[in-house]
């Protein structure tokens, strides 16, 4: 925005012109955001943000524009007032979730260490399990053995030596059934849209 248009709108802000003070907003806003973000550590993203300072430091500028009566001689000083009122809100807020974290201490209970558990989801259960059924009906029966052995953990050493096949041999077929598989997946037709559908 050219200064002459935001002169003219600090005039009507200044007569108490609501439509003037929120395109005022509108033209300040992105500024006082960045403002705001250049001061804002890490550690403080969590509770709040920029705009959260932005727009709860406006809400009292506001009756300050309409009902007080502040008067600017110019955008540049208009301008350097936002931001120290910009400033002073994002202080207040800061030293207010200062206050609460350092009172914060992580809570360790059996069942939120329950909740972070390494085991799989019901979804990845259950995908899983879909996975399995689709490989065992893509695999010959005399190779289920091979799948099941290898699907309990058992290396391709382990597996030749309880089938009696090469270890070579293994490696090859599981592969193949990989391959096989992969392919099958991939070429399968979404649910409901088959030829039939």
């Amino acid at each position: 925005m050219s200064p002459e248009p935001v002169q003219a709108l600090l005039e009507a802000l200044c007569r108490g012109e609501q439509a003037a003070a929120e395109k005022v907003f509108l033209h300040y806003e992105p500024y006082l955001r960045q403002v705001v973000r250049r001061q804002l550590p890490a550690h403080l993203r969590t509770k709040f943000d920029s705009l959260d300072v932005v727009q709860s430091a406006w809400a009292d500028l506001l009756s300050g524009f309409c009902e007080a009566g502040w008067r600017f001689p110019n955008a540049a000083s208009l301008r350097a007032f936002l931001v120290r009122v910009t400033r002073n809100r994002f202080l207040d807020r800061a030293r207010q979730y200062h206050t609460a974290l350092d009172r914060e201490v992580p809570v360790q209970t059996p069942e939120l260490a329950a909740l972070a558990s390494a085991e799989p989801r019901p979804s990845e259960q259950a995908q899983a399990e879909e996975l399995w059924e689709k490989m065992m009906s893509l695999c010959p029966p005399e190779h289920h053995e091979l799948l099941r052995l290898r699907r309990q953990g058992f290396s391709l050493g382990e597996i030749a030596g309880r089938t009696g096949l090469h270890e070579g041999s293994v490696r090859r077929i599981l592969r193949a059934l990989a391959r096989r598989g992969a392919f099958r997946v991939s070429n399968d037709p979404p649910t409901g849209e088959g030829p039939g559908a």
